[in-house]
């Protein structure tokens, strides 16, 4: 997921993504405890990803305040 994709989406689309992540994250935390887990790198991607959307939505709400 690169930045530049999620500034083109909305506050609404991001919280979604956001939330979408996180229940990923928890899934393959779940995964790791239980051995099931085989691709280790994507709990890392998962959490900068879920990083870019928050700061992302940061973003946004600061510009939104500076306008107001």
């Amino acid at each position: 997921m690169k930045p530049a994709e999620l500034r083109d989406k909305t506050p609404d689309q991001l919280r979604e993504d956001l939330a979408n992540l996180k229940k990923e994250a928890f899934n393959l935390r779940f995964q790791q405890a239980t051995g099931q887990l085989e691709n280790t790198s994507r709990m890392k991607a998962v959490r900068r990803d879920a990083a870019r959307v928050k700061t992302v939505l940061n973003e946004k709400a600061a510009a939104a305040a500076g306008e107001a």
